[in-house]
């Protein structure tokens, strides 16, 4: 785990600079700059119209009598695709938008519920289906909802 958190945290960076500075050789520094400046904007109003829609659904999921669970995901990964944007680089530009749109965060969520149950399921020794058994009782396995 250690190995993995420190290659994310020296290669990512590295691949990032060497990307603005092929991009600023394409393009000129004034303009890489100036790309770097408008994506961190973007960005931040992304965040707070996508944040404020997902703070509005954790109450109307409430309301429902619902578990916001997928809601908070999406605000989650609006704050992740948020400080992605924030961050000066191609990748993290590229990530961070993709995150914080909602047909590709709506994909996101899908794929993290999908991990989520099959880590359960395989954890806990689970079966095929989507319940498991735990002290003789049986749990239906969501983790972030079922949208689907």
């Amino acid at each position: 785990m250690f190995l993995r958190l420190f290659l994310a945290l020296t290669l990512v960076p590295l691949v990032e600079l060497w990307l603005l500075l092929r991009v600023g050789e394409q393009i000129g520094v004034l303009p890489t700059l100036f790309l770097v400046v408008v994506t961190g904007a973007v960005g931040a109003a992304l965040a707070r119209r996508e944040g404020t829609r997902a703070i509005m659904g954790v109450g109307d999921a409430i309301a429902r009598g619902e578990l916001p669970a997928v809601v908070v995901l999406n605000g989650a990964l609006v704050v992740v695709g948020a400080v992605l944007l924030v961050t000066p680089g191609v990748i993290t530009d590229a990530l961070g938008l993709a995150t914080l749109l909602p047909r590709t965060r709506e994909l996101m969520v899908h794929a993290l519920n999908s991990w989520c149950q099959n880590q359960i399921l395989t954890r806990t020794g689970g079966g095929f289906g989507s319940s498991v058994r735990v002290d003789g009782v049986v749990h239906e396995v969501e983790c972030w909802g079922d949208e689907s």
